[in-house]
């Protein structure tokens, strides 16, 4: 079967050409020409009616603050299209009364018009739920087009434009047209996935029988699934022979294996880290100088909150290939030691046993793990100890509950005579040494 001819370019430009002359002919004839006039004027007379009644209508919102919001939204849409809205609401009925009245040709011209300001105000109206900025603007614009080519009768003219410029990629013939189909049914497909992975994502994680670990891997492979079948899939609906990008698709993955060796080395990472559940989300862990609970777990890197609200993105590669202490990995239960000495004066029996005290005293210290207090050595001017003790929730911060632990030894420390001792260092005068000290005026006595 031999393939279809299409048209070239210069012959669509013609026809257009053509068209539009025979569009501007019409336009001049007297039934068409107070149509246009009718349009303008009914235009004009929306504009005006806009200006008067746009500032009551804010003055009406403002006093509306009680509403939900997306009533508010609605209110602030309409009173930005509201030249638009009142334009629609005069050409239509004139449209309907002229249609019962005199022939069709005699209200062809409003009828398209319209057609165009319901079909822009409607397209205007349902792209305002798509809440990037960008996203709803290119949508927007590009519905705006389609529709308008349509009412005028042009989109078979439109498509042949589009379809003759093309290029030959692979063996594959690519054209403007296919391009611009592939991507709005991939970008349809992509919204709808985008749909079902925040639905099945939200019930992966209200399931309380999946480790966090393990939900947060499931979401990942189903983004991945999903969002890699919506693409594919697109693009084999418009046409396009993947076979045909194998090639290309080969020698671009090699570049980009050699060019982002870190980024996949850290995407794999994140996958062993999900399976073997060394981490998990909520889990308390220092790497380095940084100490914080694990946020989220990303494709590249994992977040950590800190005590004091920074956020640091740690690459996952670093957990796999570095030293991680983990201080929640099986248990929640942390233990903590504090350093202290006595003077050599003080009773170490009751020293031991005040302190075990003293730190059952505190909050956050556990009562079924018992503290305990050991001593370590005899130091140059004290009796060194090692007090240590548990608690279970390290999230709370360390550096709090050492410092309570002790203020809690200072106080049972002064109640019952025990002192703190600290270094002292005695100067011994040799027989015949001169010691002189400077006055305030530099001199010496």
């Amino acid at each position: 079967m031999e393939p279809e001819t299409l048209p070239a370019p210069q012959d669509i430009a013609i026809g257009l050409w053509d068209q539009a002359q025979t569009l501007l002919d019409h336009l001049m004839r007297p039934s068409n020409t107070y149509q246009v006039g009718i349009a303008l004027g009914l235009f004009v007379t929306a504009h005006l009616m806009a200006r008067l009644l746009g500032p009551y209508l804010h003055a009406w919102m403002r006093g509306r603050e009680g509403w939900p919001k997306w009533r508010m939204r609605f209110l602030v849409l309409m009173h930005r299209r509201l030249r638009l809205i009142l334009f629609v609401l005069m050409i239509w009925p004139l449209v309907f009364v002229l249609q019962l009245t005199t022939w069709p040709s005699r209200s062809y011209l409003l009828s398209i018009a319209g057609e165009l300001a319901l079909a822009w105000l409607l397209i205007a109206l349902i792209t305002r739920f798509i809440l990037n900025g960008f996203l709803r603007a290119v949508v927007r614009y590009a519905a705006w087009t389609w529709v308008t080519l349509g009412i005028l009768g042009l989109t078979d003219e439109a498509r042949g434009l589009l379809d003759s410029a093309a290029i030959q990629l692979a063996g594959m013939r690519l054209s403007l047209w296919m391009v611009l189909q592939a991507v709005a049914v991939v970008a349809v497909l992509l919204f709808a996935a985008r749909f079902v992975s925040r639905v099945t994502a939200a019930q992966i994680r209200r399931n309380d029988e999946i480790s966090p670990s393990m939900q947060v891997l499931a979401v990942k492979l189903l983004q991945v699934m999903l969002y890699g079948a919506a693409f594919f899939i697109g693009l084999r609906a418009v046409g396009v022979d993947l076979t045909g990008l194998a090639v290309l698709s080969g020698a671009i993955g090699v570049g980009l294996g050699f060019g982002l060796q870190k980024v996949v080395s850290n995407l794999v990472s994140g996958v062993i880290l999900l399976l073997d559940r060394s981490i998990k989300p909520g889990d308390v862990i220092s790497l380095g100088e940084t100490f914080g609970w694990i946020n989220s777990l990303g494709a590249r890197y994992v977040s950590i909150t800190t005590r004091d609200g920074r956020e640091y993105l740690i690459p996952n590669e670093d957990l796999i290939t570095g030293q991680v202490v983990n201080w929640s990995h099986s248990d929640e239960y942390v233990r903590l030691d504090i350093h202290f000495g006595t003077a050599y004066s003080d009773d170490p029996h009751k020293v031991r046993r005040i302190a075990v005290e003293a730190t059952k005293s505190v909050d956050r210290v556990l009562e079924f793990k018992p503290p305990v207090c050991h001593i370590v050595g005899f130091g140059d001017s004290s009796v060194d100890y090692i007090l240590r003790f548990w608690i279970r929730d390290p999230t709370g911060g360390l550096t709090n509950i050492r410092g309570n632990v002790f203020l809690a030894l200072w106080d049972a420390f002064r109640d019952n005579g025990i002192s703190i001792p600290f270094p002292q260092r005695e100067v011994t005068l040799l027989e015949g040494s001169e010691v002189r000290t400077t006055t305030a005026h530099g001199g010496s006595d």
